[in-house]
């Protein structure tokens, strides 16, 4: 796989998932647009992505706020003059049922896990077109099971999901490419920022022994392996997908 002469835009980029991605693509030789909420990490993330010797902009911001989106393109193309990948990776996770969910909760996850998607989309769209680019939404196995005690974000993926399929039927005549990756339990700092304490994820990443049928949880960089190659050329007959990159977490049932 390589992305030499590609320019990616990555939200998300200052840990996990996101990270593990734009040091990926600077390796494979992409430029890149990293976007993210902590300054310190995002900056720490560049510099090992510029030791690859590629172009790499940084823009520090919330992507529940509409003007940092539209900057952010700006940004991007202001500095590159171009794009040919998004890879909308930006996302929270929140623990609750419906019953312990308030409106202000629901509605703050929606705003990250895909308002801000279809937003950033919609800006890229115009220069995706002119690229052939392609898109990858970072989903989660939430997307397309069922799991007790996430509520909004179960809703938020399967939301991601469909947003992904729709656009890329939509966009298909233009040739551009857009799918997802729907990643199982990866170890990363995400649950951990969702509410669980040292202890309660520790027994979580044990848990996820027996809920992944490969008897582990996944790495960041097992995702970003799959994201890489449905953003490259290798992938260039794939669009509307959706695929787990979970252990094999999806086929499983209970029994």
């Amino acid at each position: 796989v390589s992305l030499i002469g590609k320019t990616a835009l990555i939200t998300g980029a200052s840990s996990g998932i996101g990270r593990a991605t734009s040091i990926l693509f600077s390796k494979l030789g992409a430029n890149l647009t990293l976007c993210g909420r902590n300054k310190e990490n995002l900056e720490n993330t560049a510099n090992e992505c510029r030791s690859n010797n590629v172009k790499v902009n940084t823009v520090c911001g919330d992507l529940t706020n509409s003007p940092i989106i539209e900057g952010t393109m700006h940004q991007a193309i202001d500095f590159h003059k171009k794009l040919d990948i998004l890879v909308n990776n930006a996302g929270i996770i929140a623990l609750g049922t419906l019953e312990t969910t308030s409106v202000e909760d629901f509605d703050l996850l929606m705003n990250i896990n895909i308002r801000s998607v279809f937003q950033l989309t919609k800006l890229a769209l115009p220069h995706l077109i002119d690229s052939r680019g392609n898109i990858v939404n970072v989903s989660s196995v939430t997307g397309i099971r069922s799991f007790p005690g996430g509520l909004s974000y179960g809703v938020s993926k399967a939301a991601l999901d469909q947003f992904t399929r729709c656009t890329a039927l939509d966009f298909a005549a233009k040739q551009v490419r857009v799918n997802a990756v729907n990643p199982g339990v990866v170890i990363t700092e995400l649950q951990k920022r969702g509410g669980l304490d040292e202890a309660g994820y520790a027994e979580f990443l044990e848990k996820s022994k027996t809920t992944h049928a490969l008897g582990r949880p996944g790495n960041a960089d097992e995702v970003s392996e799959t994201i890489a190659f449905l953003a490259s050329d290798a992938a260039s007959f794939i669009t509307g997908v959706t695929l787990p990159v979970d252990g094999g977490r999806h086929a499983m049932c209970p029994r």
